[in-house]
């Protein structure tokens, strides 16, 4: 077992939690709420990374990220080292790749929220900040669990774009999934399928307890 890939996989989709979460939640609900001329392009562009190949996704975030980019270069000056190939580089591609992941399980818990209830908290005298509090964030909450075990579990097993952006770098970028990768190209099956197996078992109780804490919220509040 890679010890140090493992924690390097789990502080990559800490950071992703951390950093993509409340912006989804926001990007999510006016995404629900809202009706405007260019919405479906929006809602697509989110969407690509469900369809790019991961070394396409990953290709077009080390071009935007490596030295002789804007980004790059800025980065270079504020913090001396490069973006790309650096485990801010990775928390950067993870935050693009993740992008459906986070957004689409909230938008849909949102937009399945009727619209009444909404209008007549409203009506009752709360502000708007007081009825997302107190009315939406209950409501969508099982949406926004789905999106943390979505994003985290799709981070700890993201491969392509990982290898494209930051290579195998031990405790830099080498994750679990590329610690995978090294094991089987050098005939280690022992060790590649230990991690393989962690990784099933830490996904497989991710999901059944957020299903739990799911049908536990539906029933509360229901």
């Amino acid at each position: 077992m890679d010890w140090t890939a493992l924690r390097l996989s789990l502080l990559l989709g800490l950071w992703t939690l951390a950093l993509l979460l409340p912006a989804a939640l926001w990007i999510g609900r006016w995404l629900a709420y809202s009706e405007f001329r260019g919405k479906s392009l929006i809602e697509a562009m989110l969407a690509l990374p469900l369809v790019l190949p991961p070394t396409v996704l990953g290709f077009y975030i080390l071009v935007a990220t490596g030295g002789g980019s804007a980004l790059g270069r800025i980065w270079q000056g504020l913090f001396g080292g490069p973006l790309a190939f650096s485990f801010e580089g990775l928390v950067f591609a993870s935050l693009i790749a993740n992008l459906p992941f986070a957004i689409q399980p909230i938008q849909q818990a949102f937009a399945g929220i009727p619209r009444d209830l909404r209008e007549a908290a409203a009506c009752c005298g709360l502000s708007p900040w007081r009825g997302f509090r107190l009315i939406e964030l209950p409501l969508a909450w099982p949406g926004l669990l789905t999106a943390a075990v979505l994003t985290f579990a799709h981070t700890l097993g993201e491969f392509g774009v990982v290898l494209m952006v930051g290579g195998s770098i031990p405790g830099e970028t080498r994750t679990i999934a590329i610690a995978i990768y090294d094991r089987v190209q050098a005939f280690d099956d022992t060790a590649a399928g230990l991690m393989s197996a962690t990784l099933l078992v830490f996904s497989l109780a991710a999901i059944a307890a957020t299903t739990a804490l799911s049908k536990r919220i539906g029933k509360r509040h229901g």
